[in-house]
């Protein structure tokens, strides 16, 4: 009888896949990393990031819109820019500027990170900053301090009608701008329209009375972004072609307009039924550009695009010990984990995401249906179901032998969101984290980033210190 969670996985999913196997022990690896051998050398609960993750997402795209453009014989370049806000940390950003690509900031302290990699010497001004979102005074300073000491490639996007005149304010010099579209929203929104950007059409209007005739500024771009991310749906394709409409209309009037940017929003593998065809989506985006610019007789814009969550996202992980489990009534059995999915998966509990959880050790052994309980006080802390199915498979539980938990694709947000290194709901420690590399030589090994988040932290935080 085939009663173990091995064969489970086995009936279930294609299993092995690319970055999960199992050793000969039977214990789980991620990207052939032993993870039973991080949590030997550091204890549970921790999160941790694998590095070459990062740069291997990076060149795929940046190879499948190239071929595109290839294929397409599309006369535009395509740019890489990361979307900061996804994961703001050091180790990542170092690893993201290995490849080449450019950067896309959402806030004012965005620009002081930029200095500070400049001063490090990581960053060159000549670097593409596309500066997008709602920005307040500080925001506006800074961008017109990159602007003012050099950097000649910042992009301030107009999220608004009022900024062009906060920025000329402060910028010295001549500057480049982009305008973002106010897309129309999936018709399951609670709302129609984007509360970013300026609407459809009012966009040539407003170039029209204020840049076009205005020898400081500069128009450059076009930005669209569509919030449920980039799909095979009528809707996507619906709203790429009206920002186009309006692209085709601006640019006969403006001949400085060269560049769409059509944002982030290539999904992550969020279950290991994942099934998305990367390349096929970019070549129909660089076709249907070209097609539309053609009809319209005018030349192909470069391409921009700002994807931080698949940057990042497939890098991430958590792992947890099973503390106990409660048995509460006669059919829900609670294992309860040594961390918080509000705090640590946050996105689990204000979203309902769900993330690749599989077990790390005890694959050979039965299995049972389970919930997931985290550690604080609150009802919601809880996991209960998989992406592909309403319910949690696991080994059984054995208080003599600790089950370890991974919760996978975790690297987008969830530090942020959380509130890494502050308070946290019920003073849950933020866990330590591990950043995982690999030597000139492919030889993985281990750096602790941070330590579990201490007491004296918190009191201090809290004014006791």
């Amino acid at each position: 009888m085939k009663n173990k969670y091995l064969d489970l996985i086995n009936q279930t999913f294609y299993f092995p896949q690319e970055e999960f196997t199992l050793n000969d022990k039977e214990q789980l690896e991620f990207h052939k990393i032993p993870l039973m051998e991080l949590v030997a050398q550091y204890g549970t609960p921790l999160k941790f990031t694998y590095l070459p993750k990062i740069s291997e997402n990076i060149q795929k795209a940046r190879t499948w819109f190239n071929v595109a453009i290839a294929k397409a014989d599309y006369q535009g370049k395509y740019y890489y820019c990361y979307c900061t806000k996804s994961n703001h940390f050091n180790y990542v950003i170092e690893e993201v500027l290995k490849n080449n690509v450019h950067i896309e900031t959402s806030s004012a302290f965005d620009i002081n990170i930029l200095e500070t990699l400049h001063e490090q010497g990581l960053i060159g001004k000549d670097k593409f900053v596309v500066c997008n979102g709602f920005k307040r005074e500080p925001y506006i300073d800074n961008i017109a301090g990159l602007i003012n000491n050099g950097w000649n490639n910042v992009i301030s996007v107009l999220d608004n009608d009022t900024e062009l005149d906060q920025l000329q304010a402060k910028i010295e010099v001549p500057f480049t701008c982009g305008i973002r579209i106010a897309s129309e929203e999936e018709p399951k929104f609670e709302f129609y329209t984007s509360r970013l950007g300026i609407g459809y059409k009012d966009i040539l209007p407003y170039y029209r009375n204020h840049i076009k005739k205005n020898k400081n500024v500069r128009l450059k771009m076009l930005h669209f972004f569509i919030n449920t991310g980039i799909y095979d749906t009528a809707y996507y394709w619906n709203e790429l072609h009206k920002c186009l409409k309006v692209y085709c209309e601006l640019k006969k009037e403006c001949p400085t307009l060269d560049t769409l940017n059509i944002g982030g929003g290539f999904p992550i593998k969020n279950n290991l039924n994942f099934d998305y065809d990367y390349e096929y989506m970019a070549t129909e985006i660089v076709s249907q550009i070209k097609q539309v610019c053609t009809e319209n007789e005018i030349p192909e814009p470069d391409i921009f695009t700002e994807f931080g969550s698949f940057t990042v996202g497939e890098a991430g992980g958590a792992i947890f010990s099973v503390l106990d489990q409660k048995a509460q009534n006669d059919r829900e059995k609670w294992n309860m984990i040594d961390s918080s999915f509000m705090t640590t998966l946050p996105d689990s509990w204000a979203i309902n995401k769900k993330f690749i959880m599989l077990p790390i050790n005890r694959w050979d052994e039965e299995y049972e249906r389970v919930l997931l309980g985290g550690i604080t006080c609150d009802s919601d802390d809880y996991y209960n179901s998989e992406q592909h199915v309403n319910a949690i498979y696991l080994p059984k539980y054995d208080k003599e032998d600790t089950l370890y938990l991974g919760f996978f694709h975790t690297g987008a947000y969830q530090e942020s969101i959380g509130g890494y290194g502050g308070i946290q709901h019920c003073l849950t420690p933020s866990p330590k984290h591990v950043i995982i590399d690999r030597d000139e030589n492919g030889e993985y090994y281990f750096r602790l980033f941070s330590k579990e988040q201490s007491y004296k932290s918190m009191l201090k935080t809290l004014g006791y210190l």
